[in-house]
């Protein structure tokens, strides 16, 4: 799973260090050496000449200093690098540098977004000792946005509900997942997601487990369900099938291995 390592420690001003690391951020993407997937190495960096603005702190993990950078366009690049979507680096790069470059792509959306004040549009300030921006005219305040999203596998007896999600390319039965409202709690968004994908009403949640996920700045909360009640009824606009798996049915295709939602189907998968 997705997982920042235990040895890193993060970091929001920046610190003089011997040996810094760059992961630079283009619009979700990051730039990458193309034979071995290495970080562009500091001389190219420093041809980029990024203003100060443009860098933001990290952390230190294995004696290296990270930092990430962004762009807002995507500048003519040295022979050998490519830019690289985030998912097509999972099971690609070492585990730990893909959660630091998943933290990089977050704070590179939330700096791009936040250069000038959506209150009265001046340029936007960064506070020295926070993760923030700050408009110097109206003390607007803009913080790295999180967005909280239930996950819950629904059990009945020895099956579970699996839904086919109605998105362009979804092709993988999974759990049910929804972003939380204004006022929510996470066990009132799993109980109103429930009825209002699937009309079933659940019972006995437990959390299961959460999950930083950089597409772009959600973070999954992800529970088990207990079946009290209902009939399947899908909500086309937001399923386009949902179907209990029990021991004896084939069992689909997991999402991708980096996900919590691959740990939360395997860790309940019914078995013969």
């Amino acid at each position: 799973m997705l997982q920042t390592p235990d040895t890193f420690r993060p970091l929001i001003q920046a610190v003089p260090h011997n040996d810094v690391a760059t992961l630079l951020v283009y619009r979700g993407q990051l730039l990458l050496r193309n034979n071995d997937h290495a970080l562009p190495d500091g001389k190219l960096i420093d041809k980029l000449q990024l203003p100060p603005q443009r860098l933001h702190a990290l952390g230190e993990w294995k004696g290296r200093y990270y930092q990430m950078g962004w762009l807002d366009q995507p500048e003519a690049l040295a022979d050998g690098y490519a830019w690289h979507g985030l998912r097509s680096l999972f099971g690609v790069i070492d585990d730990g540098l893909a959660a630091l470059a998943a933290r990089a792509v977050q704070l590179a959306e939330w700096a791009r977004t936040h250069q000038f004040c959506g209150v009265c549009a001046t340029p936007m300030q960064r506070l020295d000792g926070e993760r923030c921006y700050c408009c110097p005219a109206c003390d607007m305040r803009a913080y790295p946005r999180i967005s909280p999203a239930m996950m819950v596998l629904v059990r009945k007896g020895d099956a579970v509900l699996l839904a086919l999600h109605a998105l362009p390319g979804a092709t993988r039965y999974t759990a049910l997942a929804g972003f939380l409202e204004a006022g929510e709690s996470i066990e009132e968004a799993v109980h109103r997601e429930v009825y209002e994908e699937v009309g079933l009403r659940v019972q006995n949640l437990r959390y299961f487990g959460s999950q930083s996920w950089p597409f772009p700045h959600s973070l999954m909360i992800a529970y088990t369900a207990d079946y009290l009640s209902g009939e399947i009824r899908i909500d086309p606009g937001e399923i386009s099938d949902a179907r209990w798996f029990g021991p004896d049915d084939v069992w689909p295709e997991a999402p991708t291995t980096k996900s919590i939602a691959a740990e939360l189907l395997q860790a309940h998968r019914p078995r013969p």
